[in-house]
């Protein structure tokens, strides 16, 4: 099975996620002669709003994704393709995974445009060109991928924040995934608390307009139907258990034709 696996920076802090992550490679590698791998994005949001407090600066959301000036970009870059992508390779290969990290800047992994100049250094429209991804894991590695990308408009190939769920999209899309899983800190997308088990693409709508999606959860939502849209086969927004249990969280499927 093909699959991207995106987890948060809380779930990071949880002691399950490397065997959880590693049980998750090794039936990806038990498969890699019918094409089968696992991929990993990962944010780190919490860890990036610590050091900008450290550092006696302010943090700045709009719809659950992060506003991000010149200066916050260095952050960003310091903490997600630095401290954070670091940890979590060395988390991997203490459990026996053969992990390499990469940044989403390299080999142009990721491009982007700012869509919103209010949110500063951030990109939207993100699109992903494979061909290292696909170097690494007919390789047998398991690449583990911090969201940032060059800017699609800027010669100079200027960097740009992503969101971690669209960055994850648009792996997932233009890998044609068997299974994107957003990894969130609830155990799926809720409503009154309880786990909402199928969600399709007019119901994500109301989800959002409502408001009881909101935040980083319409966040997923939206990166879910465009990955979809993009190509991939299924998509989970669920805990960490969704890593190892296909039945667990939301499933989003697209609308039918008739609906």
């Amino acid at each position: 099975m093909k699959r991207v696996v995106k987890i948060g920076g809380r779930a990071q802090g949880d002691s399950r996620l490397p065997a959880a992550l590693a049980a998750a490679a090794a039936t990806a590698t038990a498969r890699a002669t019918a094409g089968g791998f696992l991929c990993v994005v990962h944010g780190g949001g919490d860890e990036v709003t610590n050091l900008q407090k450290r550092l006696g600066l302010q943090s700045a959301f709009i719809g659950g994704r992060r506003v991000t000036s010149v200066d916050d970009l260095e952050i960003v870059r310091m903490v997600l393709s630095g401290a954070t992508n670091k940890r979590i390779v060395a988390q991997l290969i203490s459990q026996g995974v053969n992990a390499v990290g990469i940044s989403g800047e390299d080999a142009s992994l990721f491009t982007a445009q700012i869509t919103d100049p209010a949110m500063g250094r951030v990109g939207g429209h993100v699109t992903a060109n494979v061909a290292l991804i696909q170097h690494l894991v007919h390789g047998g590695f398991v690449p583990v991928i911090s969201p940032l990308a060059r800017d699609a408009d800027d010669r100079a190939g200027a960097g740009l924040n992503v969101n971690g769920d669209d960055a994850a999209a648009a792996l997932a899309a233009a890998l044609t995934a068997d299974e994107l899983v957003l990894v969130a800190d609830v155990p799926g997308v809720l409503d009154a608390g309880a786990v909402i088990p199928t969600i399709d693409e007019a119901m994500a709508h109301r989800l959002i307009s409502s408001g009881v999606a909101a935040g980083g959860m319409a966040a997923k939502l939206d990166a879910a139907l465009t990955a979809l849209r993009g190509g991939a086969q299924m998509v989970r927004i669920a805990g960490l258990d969704g890593i190892s249990d296909s039945s667990a969280g939301t499933r989003i499927v697209l609308s039918s034709p008739q609906a």
